[in-house]
């Protein structure tokens, strides 16, 4: 059972990951505006992609992930609504049950995040958590429910910088990122918040390959976390994850190599992509 939410537990984060590059590669405005307007956007509204989870040789679940049909204001401010679902399925749904749900809402012009919420039911386990950013003063409020009531216990605050990405807003975010500009190898620094704690990520471009997934050969661009010392990743590069090398930039897969086995996650169907996918048709 442990193992299975592991897995899901990663598979959402690298779902969901605050892939950025520095703010003044991206950002057209002056760093000093709240919501600078990042320029035409990777995705659009109704873009949904879904996912095969798998550990090992077996398919233990399911994932979506869902930008909204409608605009939502929130904060003043026009937003885009993303989910991301994670689930079991089959037996493994009988034995280790696990139902992910991460969401936000993100501006549609500078994809900052406006409000994150995570639903995780694993096992027995669960959490309701809201999280709130005010912009004007810097501040984020962080709301948790109750484990046997629908009330909220009383709110965290935290101050945070200007341009901050949580896990669904940077992960739109890293969609922006032009690969062609890094070099093998080379190593992007993140500013992060996620569970209470701000923290700088690390992730290592590797290059460009062609894979295969389940709906066709996909040129592709890789890249690798990099992890330090646990007890969970086994060695340098344990992470991989690969997005389409076009203008969409979607997530088409993730290996991890963990201690207890190997696990990951497929892209299994899409509609609504902005762009063509980059099909490699050579090995069609």
């Amino acid at each position: 059972m442990k193992k299975i939410t592991i897995l899901f537990t990663l598979i959402v984060l690298l779902s969901g990951e605050s892939f950025s590059q520095e703010v003044k590669e991206l950002y057209k405005e002056e760093q000093g505006d709240d919501f600078p307007n990042l320029g035409e956007k990777p995705f659009d509204f109704g873009e949904e992609i879904e996912y095969k989870l798998y550990f090992g040789i077996f398919t233990v679940g399911r994932g979506k992930f869902k930008v909204q049909e409608n605009s939502y204001k929130i904060n003043g401010r026009p937003s885009y609504k993303v989910d991301v679902r994670a689930k079991t399925t089959g037996v493994i749904d009988w034995l280790a049950k696990v139902d992910d749900h991460w969401g936000g809402y993100i501006d549609t012009a500078s994809l900052n995040p406006h409000r994150a919420y995570r639903i995780i039911k694993e096992g027995k386990y669960r959490l309701n958590e809201v999280v709130n950013y005010d912009h004007k003063s810097q501040m984020l409020e962080v709301k948790q429910m109750k484990r046997n009531d629908d009330s909220f216990r009383e709110p965290m605050y935290y101050e945070f910088p200007q341009q901050l990405k949580d896990m669904i807003s940077g992960f739109a975010y890293f969609r922006m990122v032009d690969f062609d500009t890094l070099e093998l190898r080379e190593v992007v620094t993140i500013p992060a918040f996620f569970e209470d704690t701000f923290y700088d990520m690390k992730i290592r471009y590797l290059g460009k390959e062609t894979i295969e997934t389940e709906v066709g050969y996909i040129r592709a661009h890789k890249v690798s976390p990099v992890m330090p010392d646990n007890k969970i990743f086994e060695g340098e590069d344990s992470i991989l994850a690969w997005f389409s090398d076009d203008k969409n930039k979607i997530p088409l897969k993730v290996d991890a190599e963990l201690y207890i086995g190997s696990g990951g996650l497929e892209i299994t169907s899409f509609r609504k992509v902005k762009y063509p996918i980059n099909f490699d048709m050579s090995k069609q």
